[in-house]
């Protein structure tokens, strides 16, 4: 029989609360303070949850990795109507523009760099029944 696991995307950062409060106004979720002092947890109303932690050295990531490479990245999921408004919210937020070089038309795909220059994207989603 296996153990019960779960996962939590943890994101180093210099600055914890800072990025926490981000991604919480970005996904309508909430921040708490872990047992770790360094550790604070994003948590969603439908319970998912990741966690950043403040790396006192921390070097953000580069962009663009000349491989193209993203290493890890968080794919935030919208309605293909909602996109346009998902994107004025996070650069409202602090997100960056990354993929810039096509700005013209409907993107099913958008890149962003977060505050503390983690990459994520916008991803257009349908859900199936």
């Amino acid at each position: 029989m296996a153990v019960p696991k779960t996962t939590v995307l943890v994101l180093d950062c210099s600055e914890h609360a800072e990025l926490a409060e981000f991604y919480a106004d970005l996904l309508g979720a909430t921040t708490r303070m872990s047992a770790d002092p360094d550790v604070m947890e994003v948590v969603g109303n439908d319970g998912t949850r990741m966690a950043v932690r403040r790396d006192h050295g921390y070097a953000p990531p580069s962009w663009p990795r000349p491989d193209g490479a993203l290493q890890a990245h968080l794919r935030i999921l919208v309605s293909p109507d909602d996109m346009d408004e998902a994107e004025r919210e996070a650069i409202g937020l602090g997100a960056r523009p990354l993929d810039t070089k096509d700005n013209g038309g409907r993107h099913d795909v958008r890149l962003y760099s977060d505050p503390a220059g983690h990459s994520f994207a916008l991803v257009a989603h349908t859900p199936t029944s």
